[in-house]
C-alpha cells in the first residue's frame, strides 16, 4: 500500500496518521501536485493528494473516501469509526467540522499565494475566512460539551481535529489563535504529542 502526497497537505497527513493508528504498514511517496506534477501524473492522472495505491492496484484519492475503504480493510475493532449510531454521529460532525476548517484554510492560502495581490478578491477572503473561524468556533463548543478522546485511544474526530489545527497555524495562523479557542488549542498540542503525529511532521 502507497499513500502518496506531502504531509503539509492536511488530508495527506491525517489519513498517514489514522494508518498508523489503526496499525496498517504502508509506504509513503512525499510528491509534490505542484513541484512533482509529471512524476505525480504517472501514478495518478488526477494529480490529487491525498492518493492511495492499494496493494492490489487500484488508486483511491480524497481523505474521507481512503479512510472509509482502510476501515473496512482492517474490520471490526481496528478502525476510528464507532459502531453505535449516537457516537458515530457525534464523530462524523466533528470530523466535518474539522475538514471544513481545512478547507476554508486552504482556500485563504491559495488565494493569499497563488493569486496575484492586485487581483485577490477581499470579499471572499472575508467569507472564507468568517467560514473558518465558524468551524473553529464549533470545534471549540464541541469539546467543552464533551471532551475528546486522546492519547492511545484518540479517534478519528481527535486526529482531524489536531491535523487541523496544525495547519492552520501553519498556513493563515492569523485567522484562529490559541487565546480564541483555548480547549482546541491544547487538544490539538497533546496530540502532536503523539508518535503517530511525531512520525508525520507537518513540515
Amino acid at each position: 500500500m502507497k499513500l502518496i502526497g506531502m504531509l503539509d497537505s492536511p488530508y495527506v497527513r491525517r489519513v498517514a496518521v489514522s494508518l498508523k493508528r489503526m496499525g496498517v504498514a504502508f509506504e509513503h511517496e512525499s510528491i509534490s501536485v505542484f513541484r512533482g506534477i509529471e512524476q505525480f501524473k504517472v501514478i495518478n492522472p488526477l494529480v490529487k493528494a491525498p492518493t492511495l495505491v492499494t496493494d492490489d492496484g487500484v488508486v483511491l484519492m480524497e481523505s474521507s473516501l481512503i479512510l472509509d475503504y482502510v476501515e473496512c480493510l482492517v474490520g471490526p475493532g481496528r478502525g476510528l469509526m464507532p459502531d453505535a449510531l449516537a457516537e458515530r454521529v457525534r464523530v462524523l460532525r466533528v470530523t466535518g467540522l474539522a475538514l471544513v476548517a481545512c478547507e476554508k484554510a486552504v482556500q485563504i492560502y491559495y488565494e493569499r499565494n497563488l493569486r496575484p495581490a492586485e487581483i485577490q478578491h477581499a470579499p471572499w477572503l472575508e467569507r472564507v475566512g468568517s467560514q473558518l473561524k465558524s468551524a473553529c468556533a464549533e470545534l471549540e463548543a464541541e469539546l467543552a460539551r464533551r471532551p475528546l478522546a486522546g492519547g492511545a485511544h484518540i479517534g478519528q474526530d481527535g486526529i482531524s481535529v489536531a491535523v487541523a489545527w496544525g495547519f492552520i497555524q501553519l498556513v493563515v495562523p492569523d485567522q484562529a489563535s490559541a487565546q480564541e479557542y483555548p480547549l482546541l488549542a491544547q487538544f490539538s498540542a497533546q496530540a502532536e504529542t503523539l508518535e503517530i503525529f511525531v512520525s508525520s511532521p507537518l513540515v
